[in-house]
């Protein structure tokens, strides 16, 4: 499990393919490697990747096919900043919110427009994903844990310190940028609680209007 708060951005040094899959090295910047051990997770853009060679300063780490398809890792290359979080510690501050490594979707950065003492950014989300989306609620974008600050449609806005600009990959965004999504894990788990008994069915079966207005959820 991860937090969302970025601790350093490293750079993708090489992307080694192997057949559909392929391992990545990075190296890791100012992150402090002094802990990390052979199997630890490290969230790389907000992909949770397991450590499978590492030194002071880069671990590599291998992405699935899957990851590939269901991610922004397609667009990498060498070059590439991406954000790094190491996996909490139990004791740790949970600064940002519980975010687990597994991305929901790709989104798109829409419009980027600079005010004073602060960046705004419109993000295009997944249309199925605009449903676990909401006003002030939690949503991690490449790994870094944001505030949703206005919701339209499948779009959302968020406002952007210059701290965060600076220590996050925030600073390579553009229009057209595709970023790595995961939603409020609390948004998940409600949508299966709603479900009830009915959770047990096939998952061909979907929460309906019908549903919701007969659990007294709609008037």
């Amino acid at each position: 499990m991860f937090t969302g708060i970025i601790e350093a951005v490293g750079t993708l040094t090489a992307i080694d393919r192997k057949g559909d899959d392929c391992r990545i090295t990075v190296a890791t910047q100012n992150l402090d490697m002094s802990d990390v051990k052979l199997g630890d997770s490290i969230a790389t853009n907000g992909v949770c990747l397991t450590v499978v060679h590492f030194a002071n300063d880069f671990y590599q780490a291998d992405v699935s096919a899957e990851t590939l398809k269901l991610t922004g890792f397609a667009d990498y290359k060498n070059g590439s900043k991406v954000n790094l979080e190491k996996a909490m510690q139990v004791g740790g501050r949970l600064g940002g919110h519980i975010v687990s490594g597994h991305v929901d979707g790709v989104g798109e950065i829409d419009t980027i427009i600079d005010h004073i003492d602060y960046m705004e950014i419109w993000v295009k989300a997944p249309d199925e994903l605009a449903k676990y989306i909401a006003h002030k609620g939690s949503i991690t974008v490449d790994g870094t844990s944001l505030t949703v600050n206005k919701v339209d449609g499948a779009r959302f806005m968020l406002w952007i310190i210059p701290h965060t600009v600076k220590e996050t990959v925030i600073d390579t965004y553009q229009s057209g940028t595709r970023v790595n999504l995961e939603v409020d894990l609390i948004a998940r788990y409600l949508e299966r609680l709603l479900l009830g008994e009915k959770a047990a069915q096939p998952t061909s079966s979907k929460i309906t209007e019908a549903f919701l207005a007969e659990h007294g959820y709609l008037k």
